[in-house]
């Protein structure tokens, strides 16, 4: 196959052409508006496999909660997961808290300056440690994440079926411009973000769309078939000390447990209701469907149809949300506030 785009004069009209797009149209996010590569460093990790919208509240929130590296270092893994909570995917939280004593204790608080360095870390692997040393330390490396193979397929006309491998990065290194890396790198990613999307891609306005052997969608691999499961959570109100608030029964998942351990949840039920559920929630992880049924019940029937699960605790409804929650429970609990259930007390 014949190599793509050689021409020095054509690579630096797309460089050119992109760059300038993307000085006039990209995102005002707030970790654009810094060089600081601990800010960076947090909005890559909490950006991995989530949409920029959900990000840039928790972000925010996050940096006024921590906002050095040694704050994050001296915070207790409970506090990083209550205002990580939301975001999913925690282990990401975790490493970063681990990495983040690592950089205290042994940097001095000073975060290595190469993407070889970085990579040292807990929890960042070559896109996090290029984007992080390209951005913030204008290290001349290329970032290849899900958006910008995508670009890259569709310019060079290589189908997206995942064994391009190192084509692509080669491509990523021909293309980046080492005199500007850090915007980029952030161009391309905001190019397959909002215009070169993996549907119905915005050719006609695309800056680089002159350079593209495709112009449209190409052949990507199937999604895998998601999976349906049902499951079933009891949701147990009583009242508090104070009469203006209710309390809701929620239950840890023990530290053992591989997905989300230490985070609070509703105690599960031992059987899933049948046409006797307060409410049905659909909830999706990874590739898996959830069909959640939540009953409400009376704290004397907890013992006969919940499991034996981690330590149990009864938290003002009120401020249940600043908990470390799990993302179904949130959800549940805001339906709650809205619309209590009819065991609510009075």
């Amino acid at each position: 196959m014949a190599k793509v785009l050689t021409n020095r004069e054509k690579v630096a009209r797309l460089r050119a052409a992109l760059l300038e797009w993307y000085g006039r149209r990209r995102r005002d996010l707030p970790w654009r508006r810094t060089r600081n590569p601990y800010a960076i460093w947090v909005s890559e990790i909490m950006l991995q496999q989530t949409r920029v919208a959900a990000v840039v509240g928790r972000y925010e929130q996050f940096m006024v909660r921590f906002p050095t590296v040694f704050t994050l270092a001296e915070a207790s893994e409970q506090e990083v997961l209550e205002v990580w909570s939301g975001l999913g995917y925690y282990r990401r939280a975790r490493m970063l808290h681990k990495a983040a004593k690592a950089v205290a204790s042994t940097g001095g608080g000073k975060m290595a300056g190469t993407a070889a360095e970085l990579r040292s870390l807990p929890g960042v692997g070559a896109y996090t440690a290029a984007a992080i040393a390209s951005i913030a330390y204008d290290e001349p490396i290329a970032v290849v994440d899900g958006n910008v193979e995508r670009v890259l397929c569709r310019v060079a006309g290589w189908d997206a079926n995942g064994e391009q491998g190192s084509k692509v990065e080669n491509l990523a290194g021909r293309l980046m411009d080492p005199e500007r890396s850090g915007d980029f790198n952030q161009a391309m990613m905001e190019l397959g973000a909002t215009l070169c999307l993996p549907r119905n891609p915005q050719c006609l306005v695309c800056p680089i769309a002159e350079f593209c052997k495709t112009r449209g969608e190409h052949k990507t691999v199937p999604r895998a078939r998601s999976l349906i499961r049902e499951v079933g959570y009891a949701l147990c109100l009583r009242p508090d000390v104070d009469p203006h608030r209710v309390e809701v029964l929620l239950e840890q998942r023990p530290p053992t447990v591989s997905v989300m351990p230490g985070l609070w949840e509703l105690p599960a039920l031992l059987d899933v209701p049948n046409g006797e559920a307060w409410i049905t929630v659909r909830h999706a992880i990874m590739n898996v469907n959830y069909f959640v049924r939540i009953r409400d019940v009376r704290e004397d029937e907890l013992a006969g149809i919940t499991a034996n699960g981690g330590i149990r605790r009864w938290v003002p409804l009120c401020d249940a949300g600043s908990m470390a929650l799990t993302g179904l429970t949130r959800k549940v609990l805001k339906r709650v506030s809205s619309a209590p259930p009819r065991n609510s007390p009075a």
